[in-house]
């Protein structure tokens, strides 16, 4: 689990089909000074998270392939909460 910030989102003209329905965003992953940390991944997301949004992210890609309903999903990353602004740091 790790903290992040969106950045934009991913538009998908071919996805897999476990995909179909989700929102993809580009989350920049933060430490915990609030500073990036490490390359953009790709996250679902299910929750309205839009840009500038802090979020909380989850690598549980079994977690993430359950979310979506499929075993054989390429899923790995998923936005599991939205921070309150009052609550970073």
């Amino acid at each position: 689990m790790l903290y992040g910030i969106v950045e934009g989102n991913a538009i998908s003209t071919i996805k897999h089909p476990s995909m179909q329905g989700w929102k993809l965003l580009i989350v920049q992953p933060l430490d915990l000074a609030g500073k990036p940390e490490g390359d953009p991944i790709l996250a679902i997301d299910r929750l309205g998270a839009g840009l500038g949004t802090r979020v909380v992210i989850s690598n549980d890609g079994r977690g993430a392939r359950e979310m979506v309903g499929s075993d054989n999903s390429p899923v790995r990353w998923a936005v599991i909460g939205i921070m309150d602004h009052d609550s970073w740091q």
